[in-house]
Parts: structure tokens; sequence; C-alpha cells
């Protein structure tokens, strides 16, 4: 019996019930083309309407009567191979998105395809006297003009959109939809001798003759190329065209992004003793032939990064790919300095600041062999090496490495996919690792490498703790503690550089009004206005929104309003009037909203251009400056107090990471850090940058309060325009919960806090409700919680999971 080919496709677009696997037939002039990772054209619904498909599998069967075939193979070779494929279903299946949001995550927005609708006028079509005013009108257009797309249509006709769907039925006008890719090649006009004769058949100009000689030497070059290197017109070269002598020809090439913008520093890679040991130990779990996890555990200045550049060298000689991820955009120049100063081109860097065209040409290179380490954000962990054989992510527990958008993945999760199926090594890194990590070491579950000095035997830095309780009482009013200020101008005497941290951007945090107790508040969320002395406006960090800065209260017309709480702006300002002289840097989200301004500010802060830089949470973690020897910290007990049972955590992690800035070159290092309650344990344990004494305590308290490592958690939310929307959403789950749990799966044990409002229950116009579940994150679990919020998110209702949030709030 004839077998005929079919193919399971996900749709592009598909949500809620139509996210779902499709099967089309494959007619047999598709047969070559036609294989699991490529995107199709495939007719969908009872119109038949044009959708962009992926084939996740082919197969066989008896009888395709029953199928739609598949129009058109939109890819020349799969996009996504079987890993990825692997990746996508498994993405769908744990993290709550359609298959598309998964392919989408995985393949760059510039090899994405768009459905374009083209109209032209059938010649076969006689009886014109069929069509009334409008619809004669565009069809003489289409016969005038030929094939036109349907966004020109609509520019030159308004509103036909039921005009041409009436000519299509008709058969007066003839509906074509073609895919089209976002984003296009860069391409470069070339020249090359024609043929291999070393003389030209005519006669030459002695001008022409030096074009041709220099073409004949090069083999091929750019014209751009030829007419630098002979100073030749284009006139000169398009003659010797003309006269078959050279030909011209378009030749790929790709938009990469700035290398080496940030110093190089290690070029050659010497080990210590403990570094030899861990890097070893790396790499026979490396090169054992099954996926193996570790955890790099080192204290700021380590020279963790000297390990696992070593073991990326070792990678590379086996020709295996590498990828090497940091959790900010701003590390990136960094690490692009230490690995573009060794590899050169084969380094490909990925990361959101880029632009969409480097993005995709990144992608490619490494596709076609021409990159083997992958440097990057969270993105970086989907590269798509053929033969993978080291992931590091640097600075592990940073919640930039878990998505805030569907798909909701952790970069973790999808590493540890990777290196099992490579039979690879993920190596993480970090001086505060996550609990959940270092738990899982200390366990056994993964490899655990100590490195418990500094590099070169340099000492940690000197802690002190202001209490900016006595500093008020003693008459200072300003965020800059007398000590600070005095260590900073030491520092500025000595050519040395200082890093503040003040991790709140903007001037002013809080503007109110001592009269009538009005607070200025953004109008779409539940959340005060931060003033921006920059542009002089009142922002909204949520949703964006913003006005001009009141010149009185909008309630009383009182024109005095107080301004409170402090930001980077601010801090700036301070810093500015008690050092006039003093060159002095912001580093925030609003400072470096242009494309590499990370990397050209980081740049100049290193070349020694500025003395002092203040800055967010991108100038705590993993920047290495030798000249820099003081660190302040400015509200360091800001998250203590908060509802986030990794406040603590955090709090720990950022301090510390900011205090092991200082002093990196020579051991003379110098912190400050600033607090209302210096009686608090996780600002003492910073000061001594004592990791392991903290996790002993931590750990405790996660186990009483049952948080991570000792279960998962599931967030799930409901937000609507209407709050009462919202609000009978949340509680419409929770009952569903509750009634499965007694019944069908009352073998789960559940701990549910709320339902509740969220910590911020408007944002961007939307009521927002949810509920944290205490659970164990596995298939059963996951099946009940999806059935739970089947078919709740109904008209401006949107309903979310997310296993394992990073804010919980």
């Amino acid at each position: 019996m004839c077998k005929f080919t079919v193919a399971h496709v996900v749709l592009d677009g598909a949500v809620g019930a139509y996210d779902k696997i499709y099967t089309y037939a494959v007619p047999d002039e598709l047969l070559q083309r036609a294989a699991a990772g490529c995107r199709v054209c495939v007719p969908f619904s009872r119109s038949n309407r044009t959708r962009i498909g992926l084939i996740l599998s082919l197969d066989t069967c008896d009888d395709v009567s029953a199928y739609k075939n598949i129009a058109s193979v939109v890819d020349d070779t799969p996009i996504l191979n079987a890993e990825m494929l692997k990746i996508c279903a498994w993405l769908h299946d744990s993290v709550f998105c359609t298959y598309f949001d998964a392919v989408n995550a995985m393949v760059p927005a510039g090899l994405k395809f768009k459905l374009k609708d083209y109209y032209s006028a059938n010649g076969e079509f006689a009886d014109v006297s069929l069509l009334d005013g409008g619809e004669a009108e565009i069809f003489g257009y289409l016969s005038e003009n030929g094939e036109t797309s349907g966004d020109k249509l609509r520019t030159v006709f308004e509103n036909c959109a039921d005009l041409l769907f009436s000519l299509t039925d008709k058969c007066a006008v003839i509906h074509t939809v073609t895919p089209k890719r976002q984003t296009g090649d860069f391409t470069r006009r070339y020249v090359r001798v024609s043929g291999d004769e070393a003389e030209p058949a005519v006669k030459l100009t002695p001008r022409q003759s030096e074009v041709y000689d220099a073409a004949l030497a090069a083999g091929e070059v750019s014209i751009k190329e030829l007419q630098y290197f002979t100073g030749a017109s284009v006139s000169v070269i398009n003659s010797l065209v003309d006269k078959g002598v050279l030909e011209t020809f378009e030749k790929l090439e790709f938009r990469m992004p700035p290398r080496n913008t940030a110093p190089v520093r290690l070029p050659e890679i010497d080990l210590n003793d403990e570094q030899t040991a861990a890097f070893s130990g790396l790499k026979e779990q490396m090169f054992a032939g099954a996926g193996k996890v570790s955890l790099l555990y080192g204290v700021t200045g380590s020279g963790k990064t000297r390990v696992f550049m070593r073991l990326a060298d070792e990678a590379i000689k086996s020709n295996r790919g590498v990828i090497i991820m940091v959790p900010e955009i701003a590390l990136t120049p960094q690490m692009i300095g230490l690995f573009g100063s060794r590899y050169g081109s084969r380094v490909a860097v990925f990361h959101s600041a880029m632009s969409v065209g480097q993005r995709m040409d990144e992608y490619r290179r490494i596709v076609m062999g021409k990159a083997l380490i992958a440097i990057g954000t969270r993105s970086a962990v989907f590269a798509p090496f053929k033969d993978l054989g080291l992931i590091v992510i640097d600075e592990e527990q940073e919640h930039t490495y878990k998505s805030e958008k569907s798909p909701r993945f952790h970069a973790r999760d999808i590493a540890k996919l990777r290196v099992k199926y490579h039979k690879a090594l993920l190596c993480l890194s970090s001086a505060t690792p996550s609990l959940e990590s270092f738990a899982l070491a200390k366990a056994g579950k993964y490899g655990l490498f100590n490195l418990k000095n500094r590099y070169n035997g340099l000492s940690l830095p000197e802690v002190s703790v202001i209490n900016m309780r006595d500093e008020l009482a003693g008459g200072n009013s300003s965020n800059i503690s007398r000590k600070l200020a005095a260590l900073i101008g030491e520092q500025l005497e000595a050519k040395k550089q200082s890093i503040i941290l003040l991790n709140r951007r903007g001037h002013n945090t809080y503007v109110s009004c001592p009269s009538c107790g009005y607070v200025a508040t953004c109008d779409n969320c539940s959340i005060s206005l931060t003033y921006h002395s920059a542009n002089k406006r009142l922002m909204c960090h949520y949703c964006g929104f913003s006005v001009p800065l009141y010149k009185k209260c909008p309630e009383c017309s009182n024109e005095y309003l107080t301004f409170s709480g402090a930001g980077t702006q601010r801090i700036t300002e301070e810093l500015s009037a008690l050092f006039p002289s003093a060159r002095i840097l912001r580093l925030d989200a609003d400072s470096t909203m242009t494309r590499n301004s990370y990397s050209i500010n980081l740049g100049d802060f290193a070349d020694g251009k500025y003395d002092i830089m203040v800055g967010t949470q991108m100038v705590a973690k993993g920047l290495d400056f030798p000249n820099v020897s003081l660190v302040g910290v400015i509200g360091a007990d800001r998250a203590l107090s908060g509802d986030d049972y990794r406040g603590y955590e955090r709090t720990f992690d950022l301090i510390t990471q900011v205090i092991g800035r200082a002093g990196r070159a020579d051991g003379n290092g110098i912190a400050v850090i600033q607090t209302s309650d210096t009686d608090n344990h996780v600002i003492d344990l910073a000061k001594n940058q004592d990791y392991e004494a903290f996790y002993n305590e931590e750990i405790i308290d996660r186990m009483n309060k049952i948080f991570p490592p000792y279960c998962d958690l599931c967030l799930v939310w409901a937000q609507s325009q209407s709050g009462d929307s919202a609000q009978s959403a949340i509680f419409e789950i929770f009952g569903a919960i509750k009634k499965m749990i007694s019944g069908d799966y009352s073998d789960l044990h559940l701990i549910i806090l709320g339902p509740n409002a969220a910590y911020v229950p408007k944002v961007g116009g939307k009521y927002r409700y949810r509920m944290l579940i205490k659970c164990k994150n596995n298939t059963r679990f996951r099946d009940m919680i999806s059935k739970a919020c089947e078919g709740i998110g109904k008209g401006d209702i949107s309903v979310g999971i997310d296993i394992n949030p990073e804010n919980i709030i």
C-alpha cells in the first residue's frame, strides 16, 4: 500500500485552544524541501486563510484525504534543528507559552517572516458590468498598474477591505499571499576578472590597466576597496565592466557589532594553585562524555574569569562551541574585549542593544561555522552551535536570566537541557551564588569548585558601616556621609577612581504637598511619580507616563512642594556640589538609552576620563577597573523591609558584589556602606563578605517558611481594566484549584497564598490580582494549573502563569 507523507505543524499567532499541533499532507512537489524545523505556509480554518506554521515532525500514513495540503515551504533549510525542536516542545509544556512564543525566543527577529497580501486583475474576467463603482475603480487601477500590495491599495483606496474581498469572491481579482522576511541581507557590490586570462582581450588605457591588474591580483574585491587602493572613479570600473573585462556580483556581508570597546586584560592566562585545581576539575567534567553542571564559587577578584577562559580554550581546541553569558548589557564590552583579543572574529555577540540586522547576522555566522564563541545576555543561551562544549553563566544568581515575558524561561534551565543534549559542561560562576544553586552544590547534585582567595594574594576591601541616623543628628542632612565625602576627596587627590551605588534612578522618588497632602501619582498605575531633574518631568517607572513638574499643587495651588527620596540624579548633583572639579559619570537606564552607550561610557571610565561613577545595580556586578579604590553604597537597607522573600539575599548580593569592585589591582580597596539599620545581620555579613555564614542563616529561614529551594513557586495572576473583573477571574481560578485538589488531584500538596491584589494593584491602566502557590513543579501540577486557568481569560481579562518567578509581589 502506498504511504503518504504528513507534517505535524504548529501555527504562528495561535493562542488558547488554537495553539496545538495540526496535521497537513505534504504534496509530492514539496517532499524534497519539507523537513522538520522548516516554516511553511498552510491554509487554515474554513476560509482557508494562509498562515505561517512550523513543521515539528514528519510522519507517514495510508490516507491523506482528510488533510489539507501544505501550500509552500518557506525555508530552504530548517530554521530549528532537532535539539531546538525539543527545547521548543519543552518550553511549550513547561512554562505555559505558545509554540511560536518558543520559536520566536530562539530565532532572531530578522529571520522572521510576515505574510504580505498582493492583488492583481484577472485577465480572463470580462464582464466588468458585474462590478459596482468602487469595485470597478479598484479593478481598473490593478489592470493599469499590475500586481499591487495590499498595503499600497489601502493607501490609495480608503476602507477597501470589503471591496477587495468582494472582487476576489467574484474572481475579478487574484489574491496571493507571500511570506516576506522582515530584515533583508546586507550585500556589497564586488568585481572580479571575467574568465581566467591574465591578459584582457581588448585594449585598455593605462588607467584601466592599473585597475584591471589590481582586480586580477585581488581575485575578488569590493568596488569601494578597489577605488580606495587605485584611486579610480566608479566610471573607470564601469567602463571595464561594459567591455566585459570585469564582472560584478553581490556578496553577502555580516553586520557585526563594535568589538574591543573595553580595555583588554589578561592577555596571558596564568593560574594560581587554587585556580589550577578548579580548572582541572572542571575540564575533567567537560570531557566526561555526560552533561554536567558545576558551580565555580569564589570571592570577588579571585579570578573566576581566568578559569573559564582556560576552559573555553580547551573547548575551542576540540572545535566545540562556547557560550559565555552575562547578566547585564553593561558587562558585554569587557567580556568581548577579553575573548575578542584571543579569538577575534570567531566571537559572536548577542544582546538587545544590537540592531535587528546585527543579531540576525551573528546568529547566521554561528550556523555557518564562522564563530565558535557566543557572548551575550539571556538570549545567547539559544546560540545555534551544532556541537556545544561549554556554557558559562557568569553572576548566575542574577534575576535578569529569567525572562519576564512569554516564554518565561530561566536561562539556567535551558542551559541544563543543552549541556545534557551535547554532553557538555554548564559552569555557574559567582561570588554570591543563588541559594538554590549553592544548596544543590552542597548536596552533591552540582560539582563545587571554590576559590577562597583573591588572585595574587590581594586582600579584600576594608569596609566601614555608617549610620545615617547619626549623620542626621549631627547636622548632615545630605545623602553623602561625612566619611564617604572625605574618602572621595582622598581618592581624587591620589588620582584614584570611585564608584557610588544607589539602586534607584531619577532625582526624587516622591513629590507631595505639605499643605493638603496631595501626592503626585501616575494616571495609569497605583504608584507615585519620580521626579527627573534631567528633563524636569515627573515620570512613572512602570508604564512610562510623564508630566512636566508642577509649579504648584494641582489640588490646593500651594506653591511649595516637598521632594523626598533620592535617586542617582540627585546623588550626582550632591557630589558635583561637593567636588566641583570632579568628572562624574552617571550610569543608569536613563543615561544609557542610545545604542552602544554602555560600552562607550564604561570604556571612558576605564580610560580615566571620569573620576567618579554613580550608578544603579548595573555598576555592581562583574566590572573590573584597576584604578577603582573606593566604593560607596547608599541606601543599603532599602530592600530589607520589602515583602519579597529574596530581599535579604538580594541585599547581601548587591552589597558584596559592589564592594568587590574596589582594590582589584593593588588590594588597597575601601568600601563604605551607608544605612539606617546598622543592627541588621545582613549588613554585618555583607560587610564581612561572608557568603557561607549568610547562606547558613538564610537557608534555615527558607526551610522554616517553606520557600525555594524547599519548594517551587507558581505565580498566577489575572488583570483587566475592570478591578472587579480581575478579582472575579482570580477567585474563579482559586475555586477551580480547590475543587480539583479535593478530587482528581488530591495527591497534590499545595500551599496557596492569596488570592489578593498585587503589591502595585494597577499598572498601565489594568488592575492586577494574584496568588502564589507553593508546590512541586512537575507534569501533574502543570496539568492541573493549566486546566484551572482554561477558558478564564475572556474579553479584556488576561491570565498568566509564571513558574518560579523572580518577582512575586
